[in-house]
């Protein structure tokens, strides 16, 4: 199951390595009025894609607070789980952790630095290959999670717990994604911040984009074979 919170957000270039692992992809919208009743525990495996929104903005997005909680079910009972940016919030949120702004947003193709754990992990494929970074969120890291990567900006980058739950906070699943435009045109005021013009960016996604993508698939389909 795949949990979208906005709809230029889905899978992208994750859906070859979990089709091709045998997962029938079904979304789910948290605009969509069975989202308050969807089952989050039983799907073989949930991932929750990105959006830009913050988990601590419960007072404007009335879901989130019950996502979080159904998600914390799913992750006690230690169901294969992915998140994808605000995905990643709301895994750390609902084991526990605080998610609170960055210091500064972190938008582009940037290099991971992957400790020890992260180079024996998955993760592994992501190294040194430019991957593309949207957020200015950030989080602790949670009870009984190990830290896989980080970048100077941001030290908590990625993190598992187990081999059952995966955090990333870059968008390796962005690469070829047509969708990217949709990101640019609503995103004028967080690229100027960072300084970066959008044809800039357009031009990384081409010509990095290709590589990145290819890079996060291979991960995903090492994560998803290695699943109980």
């Amino acid at each position: 199951m795949i949990i979208r919170h906005v709809p230029y957000e889905g899978i992208a270039g994750f859906r070859d390595p979990v089709e091709s692992a045998g997962y029938r992809i079904e979304r789910l919208d948290v605009s969509d009025p069975d989202f308050a009743d969807a089952d989050l525990v039983s799907p073989d495996l949930v991932i929750l894609m990105g959006g830009p929104m913050s988990v601590y903005d419960r007072d404007s997005y009335p879901w989130i607070a019950h996502e979080i909680e159904r998600l914390g079910v799913r992750l006690a009972a230690d169901r294969p789980t992915l998140g994808v940016c605000l995905g990643a919030q709301m895994i750390a949120a609902a084991l526990g952790a605080r998610v609170y702004k960055g210091a500064a947003k972190e938008i582009g193709f940037h290099r991971l630095t992957l400790n020890a754990t992260g180079l024996a992990s998955p993760l592994a494929h992501l190294a040194n290959q430019p991957v593309l970074q949207w957020h200015g969120d950030t989080f602790d890291l949670p009870a009984g999670a190990e830290l896989l990567a980080s970048t100077q900006l941001y030290p908590h980058q990625a993190f598992r717990r187990g081999r059952q739950v995966l955090a990333l906070q870059c968008h390796a699943e962005m690469g070829v994604d047509p969708r990217i435009e949709a990101w640019i045109d609503q995103s004028n005021d967080c690229l100027a911040e960072v300084g970066i013009q959008p044809d800039t960016l357009r031009a990384q996604y081409a010509a990095i984009g290709p590589l990145a993508v290819a890079a996060g698939q291979k991960m995903i389909r090492q994560w998803l074979c290695a699943l109980d």
